[in-house]
Protein backbone atom coordinates (compact mmCIF):
# COMPACT_ATOMS: atom_id res chain seq x y z
CA UNK A 1 0.00 0.00 0.00
CA UNK A 2 1.32 3.28 -0.78
CA UNK A 3 2.69 5.81 1.67
CA UNK A 4 -0.24 8.51 2.61
CA UNK A 5 -0.04 11.97 3.13
CA UNK A 6 -1.65 13.50 6.45
CA UNK A 7 -5.07 13.93 4.91
CA UNK A 8 -5.01 10.48 3.62
CA UNK A 9 -4.18 11.71 -0.46
CA UNK A 10 -1.40 10.40 -1.96
CA UNK A 11 2.22 12.65 -1.41
CA UNK A 12 3.79 14.09 -4.90
CA UNK A 13 6.33 12.31 -6.51
CA UNK A 14 9.61 14.23 -5.96
CA UNK A 15 9.98 15.01 -9.66
CA UNK A 16 7.21 17.42 -11.38
CA UNK A 17 5.49 15.76 -14.21
CA UNK A 18 3.76 17.93 -16.88
CA UNK A 19 0.06 17.96 -16.53
CA UNK A 20 -1.81 16.82 -19.58
CA UNK A 21 -3.44 20.15 -21.54
CA UNK A 22 -0.91 22.23 -19.94
CA UNK A 23 0.05 24.93 -21.97
CA UNK A 24 4.14 25.09 -22.47
CA UNK A 25 6.29 28.17 -21.68
CA UNK A 26 6.75 29.01 -25.01
CA UNK A 27 2.82 29.35 -25.61
CA UNK A 28 2.07 32.87 -26.60
CA UNK A 29 -0.84 33.28 -24.26
CA UNK A 30 1.77 32.75 -21.46
CA UNK A 31 2.70 36.76 -21.76
CA UNK A 32 -0.18 37.95 -20.12
CA UNK A 33 -0.01 38.85 -16.85
CA UNK A 34 -2.11 36.16 -15.44
CA UNK A 35 -5.04 36.74 -12.81
CA UNK A 36 -3.40 38.34 -9.58
CA UNK A 37 -2.61 35.37 -7.12
CA UNK A 38 -3.27 36.05 -3.68
CA UNK A 39 -5.90 38.77 -3.78
CA UNK A 40 -7.77 37.56 -1.38
CA UNK A 41 -8.45 35.15 1.64
CA UNK A 42 -10.26 32.08 2.94
CA UNK A 43 -12.79 33.92 4.83
CA UNK A 44 -13.20 36.24 1.43
CA UNK A 45 -13.70 33.39 -0.71
CA UNK A 46 -15.71 32.23 2.07
CA UNK A 47 -18.19 34.91 1.86
CA UNK A 48 -18.00 34.99 -2.15
CA UNK A 49 -19.38 31.26 -1.97
CA UNK A 50 -22.32 31.79 0.71
CA UNK A 51 -23.72 35.07 -1.24
CA UNK A 52 -22.99 33.23 -4.56
CA UNK A 53 -25.98 30.99 -3.07
CA UNK A 54 -28.34 34.73 -2.58
CA UNK A 55 -29.75 32.72 0.76
CA UNK A 56 -32.16 35.15 1.38
CA UNK A 57 -33.74 35.21 -1.81
CA UNK A 58 -33.01 31.25 -2.15
CA UNK A 59 -35.65 31.23 0.75
CA UNK A 60 -37.37 33.53 -0.09
CA UNK A 61 -38.27 31.53 -4.06
CA UNK A 62 -38.65 27.99 -2.55
CA UNK A 63 -39.68 28.35 1.06
CA UNK A 64 -43.57 28.40 0.02
CA UNK A 65 -43.53 25.77 -2.54
CA UNK A 66 -41.36 23.14 -0.26
CA UNK A 67 -43.96 23.33 2.56
CA UNK A 68 -46.45 22.84 0.35
CA UNK A 69 -45.41 19.63 -0.76
CA UNK A 70 -43.73 18.72 2.96
CA UNK A 71 -45.75 20.70 5.13
CA UNK A 72 -44.15 20.99 8.76
CA UNK A 73 -41.33 19.17 7.28
CA UNK A 74 -40.19 21.28 5.15
CA UNK A 75 -36.95 22.25 7.33
CA UNK A 76 -36.06 17.77 6.91
CA UNK A 77 -36.46 18.37 3.33
CA UNK A 78 -33.93 21.38 3.50
CA UNK A 79 -31.57 19.48 5.84
CA UNK A 80 -31.90 16.14 3.11
CA UNK A 81 -30.99 18.46 0.39
CA UNK A 82 -27.89 19.68 1.74
CA UNK A 83 -26.24 15.61 1.46
CA UNK A 84 -25.68 16.03 -2.36
CA UNK A 85 -24.35 19.26 -1.82
CA UNK A 86 -21.35 18.44 0.75
CA UNK A 87 -20.80 15.19 -1.62
CA UNK A 88 -20.50 17.51 -4.38
CA UNK A 89 -18.11 19.99 -2.22
CA UNK A 90 -16.19 17.19 -1.18
CA UNK A 91 -15.27 16.54 -4.88
CA UNK A 92 -14.31 20.27 -5.56
CA UNK A 93 -12.57 20.35 -2.81
CA UNK A 94 -9.99 17.34 -3.49
CA UNK A 95 -9.66 17.78 -7.50
CA UNK A 96 -8.92 21.53 -6.31
CA UNK A 97 -5.77 20.36 -4.41
CA UNK A 98 -4.65 18.57 -7.70
CA UNK A 99 -5.49 21.12 -10.34
CA UNK A 100 -6.02 24.77 -9.04
CA UNK A 101 -7.68 25.90 -12.21
CA UNK A 102 -10.30 28.81 -12.72
CA UNK A 103 -12.15 26.57 -14.97
CA UNK A 104 -13.14 24.04 -12.37
CA UNK A 105 -15.42 21.31 -13.59
CA UNK A 106 -14.05 22.33 -17.13
CA UNK A 107 -10.58 21.73 -16.35
CA UNK A 108 -11.71 18.69 -13.79
CA UNK A 109 -13.65 16.70 -16.38
CA UNK A 110 -11.46 17.19 -19.49
CA UNK A 111 -8.63 15.36 -17.43
CA UNK A 112 -10.69 12.88 -15.84
CA UNK A 113 -13.05 12.28 -18.93
CA UNK A 114 -11.82 13.57 -22.10
CA UNK A 115 -12.77 17.05 -23.67
CA UNK A 116 -15.87 16.54 -24.72
CA UNK A 117 -17.56 15.83 -21.40
CA UNK A 118 -15.53 18.81 -20.36
CA UNK A 119 -16.63 21.19 -22.69
CA UNK A 120 -19.62 20.60 -22.14
CA UNK A 121 -19.44 20.62 -18.48
CA UNK A 122 -17.75 24.11 -18.57
CA UNK A 123 -20.46 25.16 -21.14
CA UNK A 124 -23.20 24.37 -18.60
CA UNK A 125 -21.77 26.34 -15.70
CA UNK A 126 -21.54 29.92 -18.67
CA UNK A 127 -25.06 28.90 -19.40
CA UNK A 128 -25.85 29.39 -15.91
CA UNK A 129 -24.51 32.55 -15.28
CA UNK A 130 -26.24 33.92 -18.18
CA UNK A 131 -29.72 32.65 -17.12
CA UNK A 132 -29.70 33.55 -13.54
CA UNK A 133 -28.00 37.02 -14.06
CA UNK A 134 -30.50 38.80 -14.97
CA UNK A 135 -33.44 37.35 -12.85
CA UNK A 136 -31.47 38.06 -9.77
CA UNK A 137 -30.55 42.06 -10.50
CA UNK A 138 -34.19 41.93 -11.48
CA UNK A 139 -35.05 41.00 -8.10
CA UNK A 140 -32.77 42.96 -6.01
CA UNK A 141 -34.09 46.05 -7.90
CA UNK A 142 -38.06 45.01 -7.41
CA UNK A 143 -37.16 44.68 -3.64
CA UNK A 144 -34.82 47.88 -2.91
CA UNK A 145 -37.91 49.40 -4.12
CA UNK A 146 -40.48 47.30 -1.98
CA UNK A 147 -37.99 48.60 0.87
CA UNK A 148 -38.16 52.36 0.22
CA UNK A 149 -41.82 51.81 -0.04
CA UNK A 150 -41.92 52.83 -3.85
CA UNK A 151 -44.50 50.23 -5.01
CA UNK A 152 -45.61 51.84 -7.89
CA UNK A 153 -41.91 51.98 -8.73
CA UNK A 154 -41.63 48.73 -8.48
CA UNK A 155 -44.68 47.16 -10.55
CA UNK A 156 -43.76 49.72 -13.41
CA UNK A 157 -41.94 47.10 -15.82
CA UNK A 158 -40.00 49.48 -18.42
CA UNK A 159 -38.13 50.99 -14.88
CA UNK A 160 -37.24 48.11 -13.74
CA UNK A 161 -36.06 46.61 -16.45
CA UNK A 162 -33.69 49.30 -17.22
CA UNK A 163 -32.34 49.78 -13.40
CA UNK A 164 -31.67 45.88 -13.83
CA UNK A 165 -29.43 46.75 -17.16
CA UNK A 166 -27.80 49.37 -14.87
CA UNK A 167 -27.32 46.95 -12.06
CA UNK A 168 -25.98 44.19 -14.21
CA UNK A 169 -23.17 46.48 -16.19
CA UNK A 170 -22.30 48.09 -12.34
CA UNK A 171 -22.08 44.92 -10.81
CA UNK A 172 -19.83 43.82 -14.21
CA UNK A 173 -17.69 46.98 -13.44
CA UNK A 174 -16.95 45.85 -9.92
CA UNK A 175 -15.93 42.48 -11.02
CA UNK A 176 -13.70 43.80 -13.57
CA UNK A 177 -11.90 46.36 -11.38
CA UNK A 178 -10.24 43.48 -9.10
CA UNK A 179 -10.92 40.77 -6.90
CA UNK A 180 -10.19 42.59 -4.04
CA UNK A 181 -13.07 45.31 -4.63
CA UNK A 182 -15.38 42.64 -5.30
CA UNK A 183 -14.63 40.57 -1.69
CA UNK A 184 -14.87 43.80 -0.05
CA UNK A 185 -18.59 44.57 -1.51
CA UNK A 186 -19.36 40.98 -0.78
CA UNK A 187 -17.98 41.45 2.84
CA UNK A 188 -20.76 44.28 3.72
CA UNK A 189 -23.54 42.44 1.71
CA UNK A 190 -23.40 39.60 3.30
CA UNK A 191 -22.63 41.26 6.86
CA UNK A 192 -26.05 43.13 6.29
CA UNK A 193 -27.95 39.94 4.45
CA UNK A 194 -27.54 37.76 7.75
CA UNK A 195 -28.30 40.51 10.33
CA UNK A 196 -31.39 41.19 8.58
CA UNK A 197 -32.30 37.30 8.24
CA UNK A 198 -31.44 36.59 12.02
CA UNK A 199 -33.42 39.76 12.95
CA UNK A 200 -36.19 38.16 11.11
CA UNK A 201 -35.85 34.45 12.63
CA UNK A 202 -35.46 35.61 16.18
CA UNK A 203 -38.39 38.04 15.99
CA UNK A 204 -40.78 35.87 14.53
CA UNK A 205 -39.42 32.96 17.13
CA UNK A 206 -40.04 35.65 20.17
CA UNK A 207 -43.28 36.11 19.15
CA UNK A 208 -44.12 32.23 18.36
CA UNK A 209 -43.34 31.59 22.04
CA UNK A 210 -45.27 34.94 23.47
CA UNK A 211 -48.32 33.73 21.52
CA UNK A 212 -48.46 37.34 19.79
CA UNK A 213 -48.27 35.63 16.16
CA UNK A 214 -51.37 37.18 13.73
CA UNK A 215 -50.83 33.96 11.81
CA UNK A 216 -51.73 30.76 12.87
CA UNK A 217 -48.14 29.75 13.84
CA UNK A 218 -47.03 26.74 16.11
CA UNK A 219 -44.28 26.26 17.98
CA UNK A 220 -41.18 24.31 16.73
CA UNK A 221 -40.12 21.09 17.38
CA UNK A 222 -37.01 18.35 16.62
CA UNK A 223 -39.52 16.46 14.57
CA UNK A 224 -39.46 19.12 11.36
CA UNK A 225 -36.40 17.49 10.53
CA UNK A 226 -37.35 14.19 9.45
CA UNK A 227 -37.21 14.53 5.71
CA UNK A 228 -39.33 11.69 5.54
CA UNK A 229 -42.06 12.71 7.43
CA UNK A 230 -44.67 13.98 4.35
CA UNK A 231 -43.61 10.29 2.60
CA UNK A 232 -41.35 9.50 -0.19
CA UNK A 233 -43.35 11.98 -2.93
CA UNK A 234 -43.21 14.98 -0.83
CA UNK A 235 -39.02 14.50 -0.25
CA UNK A 236 -38.88 13.77 -4.15
CA UNK A 237 -40.57 17.06 -4.94
CA UNK A 238 -39.19 18.72 -2.45
CA UNK A 239 -35.50 17.58 -3.55
CA UNK A 240 -36.19 18.96 -6.53
CA UNK A 241 -36.33 22.61 -5.12
CA UNK A 242 -34.34 22.24 -2.03
CA UNK A 243 -31.21 21.64 -4.19
CA UNK A 244 -31.78 25.15 -5.92
CA UNK A 245 -31.32 27.05 -2.91
CA UNK A 246 -27.43 25.43 -1.97
CA UNK A 247 -26.14 25.75 -5.63
CA UNK A 248 -23.78 28.46 -6.58
CA UNK A 249 -21.37 28.12 -3.30
CA UNK A 250 -18.39 27.03 -5.93
CA UNK A 251 -17.92 30.73 -6.95
CA UNK A 252 -15.13 30.55 -4.09
CA UNK A 253 -13.43 27.61 -6.22
CA UNK A 254 -13.57 29.66 -9.53
CA UNK A 255 -11.72 32.05 -8.01
CA UNK A 256 -9.04 29.08 -6.73
CA UNK A 257 -6.08 31.26 -8.97
CA UNK A 258 -6.83 34.29 -6.89
CA UNK A 259 -6.94 32.83 -3.32
CA UNK A 260 -3.77 32.56 -0.98
CA UNK A 261 -3.06 28.60 0.00
CA UNK A 262 -4.85 28.02 -3.50
CA UNK A 263 -4.84 24.61 -2.89
CA UNK A 264 -6.78 24.02 0.22
CA UNK A 265 -8.55 27.56 0.81
CA UNK A 266 -10.79 27.33 -2.03
CA UNK A 267 -12.42 23.92 -2.05
CA UNK A 268 -12.52 24.37 2.14
CA UNK A 269 -14.45 27.70 1.55
CA UNK A 270 -16.93 25.73 -1.11
CA UNK A 271 -17.40 22.99 1.98
CA UNK A 272 -17.76 25.26 4.85
CA UNK A 273 -20.48 27.85 2.46
CA UNK A 274 -22.66 24.58 2.62
CA UNK A 275 -22.54 24.29 6.27
CA UNK A 276 -22.64 28.01 6.90
CA UNK A 277 -26.21 27.98 4.44
CA UNK A 278 -27.89 24.84 5.77
CA UNK A 279 -27.62 26.73 9.56
CA UNK A 280 -29.07 29.48 7.97
CA UNK A 281 -31.54 27.90 6.11
CA UNK A 282 -32.94 26.12 9.11
CA UNK A 283 -32.85 28.64 11.61
CA UNK A 284 -35.01 30.68 8.89
CA UNK A 285 -36.85 27.71 7.83
CA UNK A 286 -37.89 26.94 11.81
CA UNK A 287 -38.64 30.27 12.25
CA UNK A 288 -41.19 30.67 9.20
CA UNK A 289 -42.76 27.54 9.12
CA UNK A 290 -43.60 27.99 13.20
CA UNK A 291 -44.57 31.76 12.32
CA UNK A 292 -46.63 31.33 9.30
CA UNK A 293 -47.98 27.86 9.26
CA UNK A 294 -48.37 25.61 6.67
CA UNK A 295 -51.77 26.48 5.63
CA UNK A 296 -51.01 30.00 5.16
CA UNK A 297 -47.79 29.15 3.29
CA UNK A 298 -49.10 26.38 1.27
CA UNK A 299 -51.77 29.00 -0.08
CA UNK A 300 -49.41 30.84 -1.07
CA UNK A 301 -46.54 29.17 -2.77
CA UNK A 302 -47.38 30.25 -6.21
CA UNK A 303 -46.38 33.80 -5.29
CA UNK A 304 -42.13 32.61 -4.69
CA UNK A 305 -40.67 35.56 -3.36
CA UNK A 306 -43.32 37.83 -2.68
CA UNK A 307 -44.14 35.51 0.52
CA UNK A 308 -41.58 37.36 1.93
CA UNK A 309 -42.83 40.70 1.50
CA UNK A 310 -46.01 39.91 3.35
CA UNK A 311 -44.45 37.74 6.25
CA UNK A 312 -42.41 40.87 6.57
CA UNK A 313 -45.37 42.95 7.24
CA UNK A 314 -46.58 40.10 9.66
CA UNK A 315 -43.52 39.99 11.56
CA UNK A 316 -41.83 43.24 11.91
CA UNK A 317 -44.81 45.58 11.07
CA UNK A 318 -42.77 49.04 10.27
CA UNK A 319 -39.39 47.18 10.16
CA UNK A 320 -40.91 45.43 7.21
CA UNK A 321 -38.40 47.36 5.36
CA UNK A 322 -35.35 45.10 7.36
CA UNK A 323 -36.46 41.26 5.50
CA UNK A 324 -36.97 43.33 2.11
CA UNK A 325 -33.48 44.80 2.45
CA UNK A 326 -32.02 41.79 2.88
CA UNK A 327 -33.52 40.17 -0.05
CA UNK A 328 -32.41 43.17 -1.80
CA UNK A 329 -28.72 42.85 -0.45
CA UNK A 330 -29.13 39.23 -1.14
CA UNK A 331 -29.79 39.30 -5.01
CA UNK A 332 -27.30 42.29 -5.75
CA UNK A 333 -24.91 40.48 -4.14
CA UNK A 334 -25.35 36.88 -6.03
CA UNK A 335 -25.85 38.98 -9.39
CA UNK A 336 -22.30 40.09 -8.59
CA UNK A 337 -20.59 36.77 -7.39
CA UNK A 338 -22.58 34.98 -10.51
CA UNK A 339 -20.62 36.43 -13.23
CA UNK A 340 -17.02 35.05 -11.44
CA UNK A 341 -18.04 31.39 -12.19
CA UNK A 342 -19.05 32.03 -15.54
CA UNK A 343 -16.54 34.39 -16.83
CA UNK A 344 -13.62 32.19 -15.01
CA UNK A 345 -14.93 29.27 -16.77
CA UNK A 346 -14.93 31.10 -20.44
CA UNK A 347 -11.14 32.35 -19.74
CA UNK A 348 -10.20 28.60 -18.52
CA UNK A 349 -11.77 27.17 -21.78
CA UNK A 350 -10.33 29.95 -24.45
CA UNK A 351 -6.74 30.21 -22.72
CA UNK A 352 -7.08 26.36 -23.41
CA UNK A 353 -8.14 26.47 -27.06
CA UNK A 354 -11.57 25.49 -26.19
CA UNK A 355 -13.27 28.82 -27.22
CA UNK A 356 -11.83 32.41 -29.00
CA UNK A 357 -8.36 33.19 -27.56
CA UNK A 358 -9.45 36.89 -26.90
CA UNK A 359 -11.48 35.53 -24.21
CA UNK A 360 -8.58 34.36 -21.90
CA UNK A 361 -7.41 38.85 -22.39
CA UNK A 362 -6.48 39.65 -18.17
CA UNK A 363 -6.87 43.34 -17.92
CA UNK A 364 -3.05 44.66 -17.33
CA UNK A 365 -4.01 46.62 -14.72
CA UNK A 366 -6.62 44.80 -12.70
CA UNK A 367 -5.56 41.30 -13.34
CA UNK A 368 -8.76 40.94 -14.04
CA UNK A 369 -10.63 38.38 -17.13
CA UNK A 370 -11.66 42.05 -18.62
CA UNK A 371 -13.06 40.47 -21.72
CA UNK A 372 -15.21 37.26 -20.51
CA UNK A 373 -16.62 39.25 -18.04
CA UNK A 374 -18.50 41.44 -20.50
CA UNK A 375 -19.02 39.26 -22.37
CA UNK A 376 -20.79 37.22 -19.69
CA UNK A 377 -23.07 40.60 -19.05
CA UNK A 378 -23.34 41.26 -22.09
CA UNK A 379 -25.14 37.57 -22.91
CA UNK A 380 -26.71 37.92 -19.64
CA UNK A 381 -28.07 41.14 -20.92
CA UNK A 382 -29.34 40.17 -23.77
CA UNK A 383 -31.32 36.97 -22.43
CA UNK A 384 -32.84 38.79 -19.52
CA UNK A 385 -34.54 41.94 -22.28
CA UNK A 386 -35.45 39.45 -24.92
CA UNK A 387 -37.14 36.53 -22.05
CA UNK A 388 -39.21 39.92 -20.68
CA UNK A 389 -40.97 40.40 -24.29
CA UNK A 390 -42.13 37.06 -23.99
CA UNK A 391 -43.74 37.46 -20.57
CA UNK A 392 -42.70 37.76 -17.10
CA UNK A 393 -43.53 34.36 -16.11
CA UNK A 394 -40.97 33.25 -19.30
CA UNK A 395 -37.96 34.56 -17.11
CA UNK A 396 -38.98 32.76 -14.15
CA UNK A 397 -39.40 29.69 -16.64
CA UNK A 398 -35.75 30.13 -17.45
CA UNK A 399 -35.15 30.55 -14.06
CA UNK A 400 -36.60 26.81 -13.52
CA UNK A 401 -34.47 25.53 -15.96
CA UNK A 402 -31.49 26.31 -13.96
CA UNK A 403 -31.49 22.98 -12.24
CA UNK A 404 -31.07 21.43 -15.25
CA UNK A 405 -27.83 22.78 -15.83
CA UNK A 406 -26.37 22.85 -12.53
CA UNK A 407 -27.36 18.91 -12.11
CA UNK A 408 -25.23 18.25 -14.92
CA UNK A 409 -21.93 20.10 -13.99
CA UNK A 410 -22.24 18.76 -10.39
CA UNK A 411 -23.01 14.89 -11.51
CA UNK A 412 -19.97 15.42 -13.52
CA UNK A 413 -17.59 16.46 -11.20
CA UNK A 414 -19.16 14.33 -8.83
CA UNK A 415 -17.63 11.67 -11.16
CA UNK A 416 -14.73 13.18 -11.91
CA UNK A 417 -13.39 12.88 -8.79
CA UNK A 418 -13.98 9.87 -8.54
CA UNK A 419 -12.21 8.79 -12.31
CA UNK A 420 -9.19 10.95 -11.42
CA UNK A 421 -8.11 9.42 -8.18
CA UNK A 422 -9.50 6.13 -9.21
CA UNK A 423 -5.57 4.53 -8.53
CA UNK A 424 -6.00 5.19 -4.87
CA UNK A 425 -9.49 5.08 -3.72
CA UNK A 426 -8.73 1.36 -2.54
CA UNK A 427 -5.05 2.49 -0.50
CA UNK A 428 -7.61 3.81 2.50
CA UNK A 429 -10.96 4.13 4.19
CA UNK A 430 -10.56 7.45 3.82
CA UNK A 431 -9.84 7.58 0.52
CA UNK A 432 -12.88 4.90 -0.56
CA UNK A 433 -15.19 6.83 1.28
CA UNK A 434 -14.40 11.11 1.00
CA UNK A 435 -13.13 10.71 -2.70
CA UNK A 436 -14.90 7.87 -4.25
CA UNK A 437 -17.53 6.67 -2.78
CA UNK A 438 -19.27 10.35 -1.20
CA UNK A 439 -18.64 12.32 -4.72
CA UNK A 440 -20.09 9.06 -6.77
CA UNK A 441 -23.47 8.98 -4.21
CA UNK A 442 -23.63 12.65 -4.35
CA UNK A 443 -23.81 12.78 -8.05
CA UNK A 444 -25.99 9.23 -8.68
CA UNK A 445 -28.51 11.28 -6.61
CA UNK A 446 -28.43 14.77 -8.53
CA UNK A 447 -28.64 12.65 -11.53
CA UNK A 448 -31.90 11.11 -10.13
CA UNK A 449 -32.80 15.18 -9.67
CA UNK A 450 -32.08 15.50 -13.06
CA UNK A 451 -34.18 12.87 -13.81
CA UNK A 452 -36.96 13.75 -12.21
CA UNK A 453 -36.83 17.43 -13.14
CA UNK A 454 -36.81 16.66 -16.94
CA UNK A 455 -39.87 14.31 -16.15
CA UNK A 456 -41.61 17.01 -14.36
CA UNK A 457 -40.47 20.02 -16.24
CA UNK A 458 -41.96 17.69 -19.78
CA UNK A 459 -45.18 18.91 -18.32
CA UNK A 460 -46.33 22.70 -19.30
CA UNK A 461 -48.66 22.83 -16.38
CA UNK A 462 -45.72 22.34 -13.92
CA UNK A 463 -43.85 25.83 -15.69
CA UNK A 464 -44.64 29.08 -13.94
CA UNK A 465 -46.77 30.11 -17.42
CA UNK A 466 -48.26 27.46 -17.86
CA UNK A 467 -47.72 27.50 -21.05
CA UNK A 468 -46.27 24.58 -24.10
CA UNK A 469 -43.37 25.23 -25.84
CA UNK A 470 -43.96 22.25 -28.83
CA UNK A 471 -45.98 20.03 -26.69
CA UNK A 472 -43.79 20.70 -23.43
CA UNK A 473 -42.80 23.01 -20.58
CA UNK A 474 -40.40 26.00 -21.26
CA UNK A 475 -37.80 25.00 -18.98
CA UNK A 476 -37.37 21.72 -20.63
CA UNK A 477 -37.26 23.51 -23.98
CA UNK A 478 -35.13 26.25 -22.62
CA UNK A 479 -32.73 23.42 -20.90
CA UNK A 480 -32.94 21.48 -24.48
CA UNK A 481 -32.47 24.19 -26.28
CA UNK A 482 -29.09 25.42 -24.47
CA UNK A 483 -27.57 22.11 -24.56
CA UNK A 484 -27.88 21.60 -28.10
CA UNK A 485 -26.56 25.21 -28.90
CA UNK A 486 -23.44 24.09 -26.99
CA UNK A 487 -23.27 20.85 -28.58
CA UNK A 488 -23.19 22.80 -32.05
CA UNK A 489 -20.99 25.63 -30.65
CA UNK A 490 -18.12 22.90 -29.38
CA UNK A 491 -18.68 21.22 -32.70
CA UNK A 492 -18.22 24.07 -34.82
CA UNK A 493 -14.89 25.21 -32.46
CA UNK A 494 -13.40 21.36 -32.61
CA UNK A 495 -14.36 21.86 -36.61
CA UNK A 496 -12.51 25.22 -36.60
CA UNK A 497 -9.50 25.05 -33.53
CA UNK A 498 -9.20 21.30 -33.05
CA UNK A 499 -5.98 21.85 -30.54
CA UNK A 500 -8.49 21.45 -27.39
CA UNK A 501 -9.30 17.96 -28.36
CA UNK A 502 -5.83 16.94 -29.66
CA UNK A 503 -4.43 16.81 -25.88
CA UNK A 504 -3.81 13.92 -24.62
CA UNK A 505 -6.56 13.18 -21.85
CA UNK A 506 -7.75 10.66 -19.26
CA UNK A 507 -4.03 9.69 -18.04
CA UNK A 508 -3.04 11.66 -15.66
CA UNK A 509 -2.90 10.14 -11.63
CA UNK A 510 -3.12 12.70 -9.00
CA UNK A 511 0.10 11.42 -7.62
CA UNK A 512 1.58 12.59 -10.19
CA UNK A 513 0.67 16.45 -10.72
CA UNK A 514 1.73 18.69 -8.18
CA UNK A 515 -0.66 20.69 -6.21
CA UNK A 516 0.79 24.00 -6.29
CA UNK A 517 0.51 24.99 -9.68
CA UNK A 518 1.49 29.22 -10.32
CA UNK A 519 -1.32 30.71 -10.04
CA UNK A 520 -2.61 32.01 -13.65
CA UNK A 521 -0.08 30.35 -15.47
CA UNK A 522 -1.34 27.05 -16.01
CA UNK A 523 2.26 25.35 -15.71
CA UNK A 524 3.66 22.92 -13.19
CA UNK A 525 4.87 24.52 -9.80
CA UNK A 526 8.23 23.90 -7.93
CA UNK A 527 8.28 20.64 -6.18
CA UNK A 528 7.98 19.92 -2.48
CA UNK A 529 10.87 18.51 -0.77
Amino acid sequence: MAHQGPDGVPPERPEPVPEPGARAVTDPADADPGLKANAIGFLDALVIGLNSTSPAYSLAAVIGPIVALAGIYAPGVMLASFVPMLLIAAAFYYLNKVDQDCGTTFSWVTRAMGPWAGWLGGWAIAMTGVLVIGSLADVAVHFGFLAAGLDNWAANEALRQTLTVVVILAMTAVCVIGTEMSARLQDVLILAQVFFLLVFAVVALYRIYAGTSSLDGTRPALEWLNPFGAGGAALTGGLLLGVFIYCGWESAVNLTEEVEDSATAPGKAGIWSTVVLLVTYLSVGFAVVGYAGTEFLAANAGEEEAVFAVLAHEVMGGWAWVVLLAVCTSALASTQTTIIPASRTALSMARRHALPPHLSHIHPRFRTPDVSTWWVAGIAIAWYLAVNQISENALLDSLTALSLLISSYYALTGLACAVYYRRHLLESVHNFLLIGLGPVVGAGLLAWLLVKSVSAMSDPENSASGASWFGLGPPLVIGIGIAVVGVLVMCFWRIRDGRFWQERRGVADPALVHATKKSGTGTAGTPSP
